[in-house]
């Protein structure tokens, strides 16, 4: 590995497991872009290839791909904790030769997933920033485990709602919890004046709803599917779109959820998109933007994309979406478990296009006052200001 001597005597290591470029990549890539903004050197490792690496390396931050030994639940048994604890050894030594190089005063981790910084941090004595957009409810040992581990070693664990501290309150000593709500540049939402819907086949002239985030169990594209297959029995002018991709790993899921509209009939009435990087023009193509996670998501940056392009909101009323959206003023709000109530709340929009535009205007005035990305650039670089 090539030697790096940064220039200056302020150097973040930054730790993150993914390189994609949904939530919580999106808000590592504000992070990193705050930090060098007030001259910070920043020492980027992340543990997998993708396009976050492009966006990063625009900003001129030095990154390294390097396995960190990720933390998911696919390694929850006897054979995959040792094979994340040999990885995360192999981690520490690479680490740790970054570090010999550069004069490190922080070491950033960025989601619950990301252990090595921790013990990295304890070892070199150096400040452990540790963010969690994470919400974890089981299995209770893994819960009990993390809390430990995250109240032991960081000096201050950043968290992206109320529902996250909730979650951590009586894990972590509260001295060290800080409550960060993300905040993104909105300007390529509110600026684009293009959208998409020439390429969205049987979407001419219907009410266009659509979902856009990671392919899993969670966070709600079979529930999607169940709504979707109630409205079109009522609504002969609506279209679906999906947007997102799987886990490494987990393509399986894709498969699933093409059969899924296959065989619900919906081939006509959902068109599936896959990973896609325009995300503002998608937005700006959509009617109506749908959040519906079946567990609680912690604070969906997606949300706050939807509700800068103007769009009315509707998400699960569980998590930090209970947060960011006010019920019947800026979203709507829906159960997790009720497929013919969360269609009926839909149905009102769909009949009603100046509603639709009402809530999507107070929508963006309410992101663009509440979680602007000014106030969370200015908190987040007070952890690193104020050791």
């Amino acid at each position: 590995m090539a030697k790096t001597h940064s220039p200056t005597d302020k150097n973040v290591l930054m730790l993150h497991g993914s390189s994609d470029l949904y939530g919580a990549s999106k808000i590592f890539l504000e992070s990193v872009r705050a930090l060098k903004r007030i001259g910070y050197g920043v020492i980027v490792v992340l543990s997998e290839d993708g396009p976050l690496v492009e966006e990063l390396k625009a900003l001129k931050a030095e990154v390294h791909i390097h396995k960190l030994g990720i933390l998911r639940r696919k390694y929850f048994s006897p054979s995959g904790l040792v094979n994340r604890f040999k990885t995360i050894l192999k981690a520490k030594s690479f680490l740790e030769t970054l570090m010999s190089e550069n004069r490190i005063t922080h070491i950033y981790s960025n989601t619950s997933a990301v252990l090595v910084g921790a013990f990295l941090a304890r070892m070199k004595g150096v400040k452990h920033i540790w963010h969690l957009h994470e919400i974890l409810l089981s299995p209770g040992w893994f819960v009990w485990m993390m809390g430990k581990i995250i109240n032991r070693y960081a000096d201050k664990v950043v968290v992206v709602s109320q529902a996250v501290w909730d979650n951590w309150k009586d894990k972590v000593d509260e001295p060290k919890l800080v409550l960060l709500h993300n905040g993104i540049d909105y300007r390529p939402y509110l600026e684009t004046n293009t959208d998409i819907r020439n390429e969205i086949p049987n979407s001419e002239g219907k009410v266009l709803i659509g979902m856009i985030g990671r392919i899993n169990h969670w966070k709600g594209q079979g529930y999607f599917l169940e709504i979707a297959q109630s409205l079109v029995q009522t609504h002969q002018n609506v279209h679906f779109v999906i947007v997102g991709d799987a886990y490494p790993g987990t393509e399986y899921l894709v498969t699933e959820m093409e059969e899924k509209i296959k065989n619900s009939g919906l081939d006509a009435h959902v068109s599936y998109l896959g990973f896609r990087r325009d995300i503002p023009e998608i937005l700006n193509a959509l009617d109506i933007f749908v959040l519906p996670s079946i567990l609680p998501d912690p604070f969906p940056t997606v949300i706050l994309e939807a509700m800068a392009s103007g769009k009315p909101v509707v998400a699960t009323a569980q998590g930090g979406a209970k947060e960011m959206i006010v019920e019947g003023e800026t979203g709507l709000l829906i159960p997790w478990d009720d497929v013919e109530s969360a269609a009926a709340s839909i149905s009102v929009l769909v009949k009603n296009e100046v509603s639709r535009k009402e809530i999507g205007e107070k929508g963006r005035s309410r992101v663009l006052e509440k979680f602007s990305p000014q106030a969370f650039k200015k908190n987040f670089l007070r952890l690193f200001e104020n050791d």
